[in-house]
């Protein structure tokens, strides 16, 4: 009699929650040693061996921004996978797209609720919605004009859902979950960085008891700062579990 293996016997989840964090801890480790050794200069990637944590989440982002960007992928994918792992929270660090920024965070709650996270700062600078056009726009900082905010991160955040439904078996999904399972989209302002208090009330929601802005561009995403994100991900699981 043949017996049939399991396809899943070997199969592994992409890089996730404190093996993913370790990583990232050691890109953070390597990117400051080389700067303080090269005085600051942005690191190449040369001829020299590099860490596997350097070569799987530094080499994913510019060089002008990856030092402050794994800071905040640790602080933050750390700090959701600590209050929800009881909830069985899983946290994908820096997914990588075709011709896209990467997935900061793709948090998934297994056939309950998924969320897109993306973590963006535009410096001491407000973001407007321009509702007729649908875009981000930067406010400048002597108030003398907006400026389009490209690439746009709603955009973005539309098509990393689309990109799920196209990989749902990287994550053992079925069309069905990946494609029905509850998905907030979700652009994370970092300080100094803040939406503009201007927006019309009727771009606001209620997710539990906070006060959140919504954003139309294929789709809706939420708009919320980085002291929010705990509290947002606790509301928006609340409303599935």
């Amino acid at each position: 009699m043949t017996t049939l293996k399991d396809p899943t016997a070997n199969f592994q989840l992409p890089l996730h929650n404190e093996a993913a964090f370790e990583k990232i801890r050691e890109a953070i480790d390597y990117q400051s040693t080389v700067a303080l050794a090269a005085g600051g200069l942005a690191l190449g990637t040369g001829g020299a061996m590099h860490p596997l944590g350097w070569l799987i989440f530094g080499l994913a982002y510019k060089p002008l921004v990856v030092t402050q960007k794994l800071v905040r992928l640790q602080r933050l994918g750390t700090s959701i996978f600590h209050e929800f792992e009881n909830e069985g929270v899983q946290v994908f660090p820096t997914l990588p797209v075709e011709n896209n920024n990467p997935i900061d965070l793709f948090v998934r709650f297994p056939r309950t609720t998924h969320l897109f996270i993306s973590i963006r700062s535009k410096g001491d600078r407000e973001i407007v919605y321009n509702e007729a056009r649908e875009v981000l726009q930067v406010k400048r900082k002597d108030n003398n004009g907006l400026k389009l905010w490209n690439p746009c991160p709603l955009v973005e955040l539309a098509d990393y859902e689309k990109w799920l439904n196209k990989n749902k078996d990287k994550f053992l999904m079925t069309s069905r979950e990946a494609q029905k399972t509850p998905t907030a989209k979700v652009l994370v302002l970092c300080p100094p960085t803040k939406a503009s208090p201007n927006h019309k009330e009727h771009l606001y929601t209620e997710i539990g008891d906070m006060r959140v802005l919504v954003l139309r561009r294929k789709g809706s995403a939420f708009v919320i700062t980085e002291s929010e994100v705990n509290n947002f991900v606790r509301a928006w699981l609340s409303k599935y579990k």
